[in-house]
């Protein structure tokens, strides 16, 4: 901010620049607030509502949309103007002079201290009226009404909305930090409920987008699939272990989840989609932590202890492997809470929930399992029929597993010990396999998958300058499409319902982000329209892109268009595709942006495609002539004559509420839309004498920039696409792209140079700073291992497991039909913990054996592999099942969850043969 204000150099009549700190928020609902009234009125309401939801102790802040500044418009005549011997700079003067309220300091009477203070602020246009303009000759006064007309009104943009075609004011109710969505959208809801009652007839409130809704679907679906997979994890628990006891381990995983909340309000967490996802990554370690302990207690009592006895003995054991695999993944997780890029929060609240849960699991496993594990009567009870049932079933599977153990698992574990070098070219060639198909393309991955919402969208841009109402027949033709694909839609319902709510459409502001225009771009040329879908539940499992792409093939061509796209996105980091072109030669950039998008356009599976060149507004250029300067006429006085007129002079700014109303004195509207009133004005010189605007300056017509985008100091144009990711990969294309075209673009324009933007210079940056981060994580779990297995070697033996473990991830996407996508990776991290965890324990068995027994190291490699066995093949069992039912679900609201639970849900199964296989041979 200080540097921004030692600049010096601005132009005299701009604005001072606003340095403000960006506030992380998050949009929680939208109060649409519409009806057949006139603006002010609706502004008047739409502001009171705004203030009471700021009232609202669960609401942080409160935004309004589509709400014009109010602008007091004083409008003159250039004929009255020279009746009276009048500017337009003159009439503002007056109007600064008198509507003024000076401090006058003070008198110390001797009652006391009174204040002095001339007052004559006028704040509406009906006060102003009254001001006095000049003295007449006779004496008289000339108010200000005698010459103007003064309109109390709204600034001079073209901008409106209309909501289920009524005009409409929007209202956006963040939340910031902790502050809780579904509280704060309980309590909107709970005033609209109110309030709705005691608006003026005609006047109504409808929710427009409510993301607490689409949270609380989210959370109940996700609770559904955790209950059936805790359901799934206790039966299969129960198999292998006592009843109670698979109880007490399953248990584990909901007192790690809500201790992990109830740390959420103190770390600035809060319940979402991210820490949805975080509490999915840790169920794998969660559980592999109590399944540890838990099963290394049953082992004790198998061996005749007595419960106290064995929770002390079992939990000792295995306490310094589990304590310090828990902490190799926390460790494993901590570059994701360092990462300097947008998606910085977005990993933070992914990394921070999983190290919320890992702290408590050690603590449930390490200290409450145990406990209630001592405790229990291990009295023999008379056992109920479905008991003794239960037991023989029991007891058939664990004599099977300990008959695969001895007659299939030894056999291959010493085979593997024995052939340790056939048994890693193995595990390497798999794992080349697996690299050769992700580099063909067989395997596809796509850095950030569609996340879809309820609400689709159409953006337009249209040439800088295009006329509101050529942008309003754009609007009209992209409406009817709407319609008709409402119309096709519902035409598919068997119930006759609508799969529509409401709809939106605005002009001269936009509310989202494009792919070349930023959100909160003005001017009559931008204009959105959006379509409120019912929740998915309720349409009949038709997706938001299906109707994108239903609504976009019916949408006729548009003429002069610059961008038209269409978007069901909810999460969104930039475009699918853009491309950045930069040189110093703007017209060879523009020839090589047309060469690219023409490329771009011949791949199958690509849409929305448009660049940033354009030609931008129409100006004219006004010139003082030389015969006009040796009258004393200057370029300042020229353009300030000009500028008064048509965009007025400013007389003054008021406060009216929150709202800074500037007073603007200028010609009337109708003579400032044409261009017969700047060629007739007349243009006064330094000795008053006016003449013909034309016969001292020179109209030149060019074409403006309305933006000059540089970076580093070179000019820039973007081209951007959608593409239809049920088709192609963006990254696939990326890659074709710049092996086949790129070299041939750069040797035919050599002053451009190309780069990757939008969603690609994100993921770039994003994994950039993980990679950095992941290395330094790497040097710690080495450490972390190191001090328990006090060896150099084995914890490189531990850690050369991890990439093996990933092969399983692959195959589970493989074999579901899913792309690897970012949140596949994190599933991934979530495996490493449990491949970490599992061969840790294994190989502080080894050296137990070793240390305690004496046995040799074939000996004690088999002995600990044949004790894990149980355990690890437990592990990978609950692990899966517990993730079995949101694997497949085909629900949309947990889509984006998907891939992540097949990576650490497939992933886990093949980490067990990488376990207790691999790690042996190693």
């Amino acid at each position: 901010k200080a540097q921004v204000n030692a600049i010096s150099t601005f132009p005299a009549n701009t604005e001072r620049p606003i340095v403000s700190q960006v506030t992380m928020r998050s949009l929680v609902t939208q109060v649409a607030v519409h009806g057949d009234t006139d603006e002010q009125s609706l502004k008047n309401i739409t502001e009171a509502i705004r203030k009471d939801l700021l009232e609202l102790p669960e609401v942080s802040l409160v935004e309004t949309l589509y709400m014009r500044a109010n602008e007091v418009s004083v409008e003159i005549s250039e004929a009255t103007l020279r009746r009276h011997q009048l500017t337009l700079a003159q009439v503002g003067q007056a109007i600064r002079n008198s509507s003024i309220d000076i401090p006058g300091g003070s008198v110390k009477a001797e009652s006391g201290e009174i204040r002095l203070r001339s007052t004559g602020q006028r704040y509406t246009g009906q006060d102003l009226e009254n001001i006095v303009v000049a003295r007449e000759p006779g004496g008289g006064r000339l108010l200000l009404r005698d010459i103007a007309t003064v309109r109390d009104g709204f600034e001079d943009v073209d901008q409106y909305a209309e909501f289920n075609g009524e005009q409409a004011m929007m209202i956006q109710i963040f939340r910031i930090g902790s502050d809780d969505a579904i509280e704060i959208s309980e309590a909107v809801l709970a005033y609209v409920a109110q309030k709705e009652r005691a608006l003026p007839e005609g006047i109504h409130f409808t929710i427009w987008n409510n993301e607490a809704d689409e949270l609380i679907g989210r959370l109940g679906t996700m609770m559904n699939n955790a209950l059936s997979g805790l359901l799934l994890v206790i039966i299969s628990l129960s198999l292998f272990l006592k009843v109670r006891l698979a109880l007490w381990v399953s248990a584990g995983i909901p007192v790690a989840i809500f201790g992990a909340l109830a740390f959420f309000p103190s770390t600035d967490l809060s319940i979402s989609t991210l820490s949805l996802m975080g509490l999915l990554l840790s169920l794998g370690v969660v559980v592999d932590d109590a399944i540890v302990v838990g099963e290394r207690i049953y082992t004790k009592e198998q061996e005749g202890f007595d419960a106290r006895t064995a929770a002390i003995m079992g939990t000792s054991e295995v306490a310094v492997p589990v304590f310090f695999g828990v902490l190799t993944t926390i460790a494993a997780f901590m570059p994701l809470l360092s990462v300097d890029s947008n998606l910085g929060q977005f990993f933070i609240s992914i990394g921070g929930t999983v190290v919320l849960c890992l702290i408590f699991s050690i603590v449930e496993s390490q200290l409450i399992l145990p406990s209630h594990l001592a405790h229990r009567s291990q009295t023999k009870a008379t056992k109920s029929r479905l008991a003794r049932r239960w037991g023989a079933i029991q007891d058939r599977i664990a004599g099977s597993l300990g008959h695969f153990a001895s007659h299939r698992y030894k056999p291959w574990i010493e085979w593997a010990i024995d052939h340790r070098y056939t048994t890693l070219s193995i595990a390497l060639a798999m794992m080349i396999v697996m690299g050769g198909m992700m580099a063909s393309g067989r395997v596809v991955f796509q850095f950030f998958p569609s996340v879809s919402g309820n609400n689709v969208v159409a953006r337009v841009v249209m040439p800088e300058g295009y006329p509101l109402a050529g942008t309003q027949a754009v609007v009209e033709k992209i409406q009817a499409s709407a319609v008709e694909t409402r119309r096709i839609v519902d035409g598919n319902r068997s119930d006759g319902s609508s799969a529509f709510k409401n709809e939106l459409s605005s002009i001269g502001v936009t509310i989202t982000q494009g792919a070349l225009v930023m959100i909160g771009a003005t001017g009559s040329h931008v204009a959105e329209i959006s379509l409120n879908l019912v929740p998915y539940r309720d349409r009949g499992g038709m997706t938001p892109q299906e109707v994108v792409n239903l609504w976009r093939d019916l949408t006729p061509p548009i003429p002069d268009v610059v961008e038209l796209s269409f978007s069901a996105d909810a999460v969104s980091l930039g475009a699918d595709i853009d491309l950045e072109l930069r040189g110093r030669d703007i017209e060879q950039l523009g020839r090589a942006a047309a060469s690219l998008t023409n490329t771009l356009e011949s791949y199958g599976g690509l849409y929305d495609i448009s660049n940033s060149y354009r030609s931008g507004k129409r100006e004219l250029a006004l010139k003082v002539r030389p015969e006009a300067e040796s009258l004393g006429l200057t370029q300042a006085d020229l353009g300030n004559q000009v500028r008064n007129a048509f965009y007025g002079f400013e007389a003054q700014r008021v406060q009216r509420g929150r709202d800074d109303v500037r007073v603007m004195v200028r010609f009337p509207e109708d003579d400032r839309r044409s261009l017969a009133s700047l060629e007739s004005m007349s243009i006064r010189l330094p000795d008053g004498i006016e003449v013909p605007a034309l016969s001292v300056a020179t109209l030149v017509p060019t074409m403006g920039n309305s933006t000059i985008n540089r970076t580093d100091g070179q000019r820039t144009i973007n081209i951007v696409a959608s593409a239809d990711r049920n088709r192609v990969a963006p990254e696939t294309i990326l890659l074709q792209v710049f092996k086949t075209h790129v070299p041939k673009l750069l040797e035919d324009y050599p002053g451009v140079s190309i780069y990757q933007a939008g969603e690609a210079e994100e993921r770039a940056r994003a994994l950039s700073g993980l990679v950095s981060a992941s290395l330094v994580a790497l040097m710690v779990i080495y450490a972390l291992l190191a001090i328990p297995l006090k060896s150099y070697l084995q914890p490189l033996v531990v850690m050369a497991s991890i990439p093996f473990g990933f092969i399983g991830a692959i195959l589970g996407h493989q074999i579901m039909n899913y792309d690897l996508v970012f949140f596949s990776l994190l599933g991934m991290i979530a495996l490493a913990g449990v491949v970490i965890n599992s061969s840790l324990v294994l190989v502080d068995f080894i050296n137990r054996n070793r240390r305690l027994h004496g046995m040799n190291v074939r000996d004690a490699v088999i002995d600990s592999g044949m004790s894990r066995f149980r355990p690890i093949f437990l592990t990978s069992v609950t692990t899966f099942m517990g993730l079995l039912p949101l694997m497949v679900t085909r629900d949309f609201d947990t889509a984006p969850f998907v891939p992540l639970a097949v990576s650490l849900g497939f992933g886990v199964v093949f980490a067990t043969a990488v376990t207790l296989i691999l790690i042996p041979a190693l």
